[in-house]
Formats: C-alpha cells, structure tokens, sequence
C-alpha cells in the first residue's frame, strides 16, 4: 500500500471516517493506483474544493479566516445586513405605534401653524384697538375726572406697529427637525 488506509487519514485530516467515505465519493481524494489515499495531494485538493466556513463548523472553530474570497467578508456583511433588517423593522414598529412621523408632514405642518398664528396676530390690533381705546378713556376719566378722547385708528396703528416688530423678531427662529 503506497498510501493511507480511510482510517489513517481521517485522523491524519482530523474526520470521521465517514467523512472520508464521502470525499472519497464526491472525488475530494486523491487516490493511489492500490486504493490507498495519498495523505498530500488529498489535503491539497479538499481544501480547494471544500467551503472554508463548513472546514470549520466541522472542527468546532469559529476563528475567523482572513484573504480574498473567504467568508469573514461574507459573514461581516451577512450581520450588517441582519443589523440593517432589525433597525428597519424598529423603525417600522415606531412609526406604527405613532413615535414616528413623516420628516416633511411635520415641517409641513409646523408652517402651516406658525402661518396661522401669525395671520391671528395680524389681524387682532384690528380687532382689540377699539377696546382698549374705551378702556383707557374711561380709565383715564374715572382717575383724572377728565374727558379723554383716543383716536381708534392711532390705537391700532400704534398696535399694528408693535406686533409686527414682534412677530419681524418671531420670523428668526429656525425650526430644525433634524
């Protein structure tokens, strides 16, 4: 016999002898004229025909193996696919449960009410102006026993003035959604 019996190069390779049995079938051996198996070129052709991540499930090794069009690359890139899977799933469940809203709805929806506000506060010197100018006429005369007179329309002009310098100093902010 010019090589070694199935049961000397399953220790020699470190496997079962039916995992010889099953190279030997699937051509992963490499076979002197006798039968025998030539311990050399048989380790050379199965690890060039054998996945490296099965090699080493078989050992019980999880060490990594570095160089080109190896598994380490496949496996970093199969757990950031994974990792992306499970944020995508995350995000979804949040933004089922309503912790999430869309970025555009809600810029959308933030000028939409600052733009209300500042249409409410346009128009309320119109609308208060008068009052306030009985107001302060009567307060005026209850204190003083006076008769004052307060143009409505200077009321609301002055009102006017001052609101629209408020909201002028209210249109700087920058709402930053991100």
């Amino acid at each position: 016999m010019k090589g070694m019996s199935e049961r000397d190069y399953a220790a020699h390779a470190g496997l079962s002898r039916g995992g010889v049995q099953k190279a030997r079938r699937n051509g992963r051996l490499v076979l002197h004229e006798d039968g025998s198996i030539d311990a050399t070129a048989s380790d050379a052709r199965r690890a060039e025909t054998t996945d490296p991540d099965q090699q080493r499930r078989s050992k019980g090794s999880e060490a990594t193996v570095s160089g080109p069009g190896e598994t380490s690359s496949y496996l970093k890139a199969r757990t950031a696919l994974t990792v992306y899977q499970a944020q995508e799933r995350q995000l979804a469940i949040q933004k089922k449960k309503g912790a999430l809203v869309d970025r555009a709805r809600a810029e959308t929806l933030v000028f939409r009410l600052a733009r209300q506000e500042r249409d409410v506060w346009v128009t309320w010197p119109g609308r208060v102006a008068a009052l306030m100018a009985a107001q302060i006429m009567a307060e005026v005369e209850s204190r003083t026993g006076a008769s004052v007179t307060i143009e409505t329309a200077i009321m609301q002009r002055v009102l006017e003035a001052h609101v629209r310098e408020q909201l002028d100093a209210l249109a700087d902010l920058r709402v930053s959604l991100g």
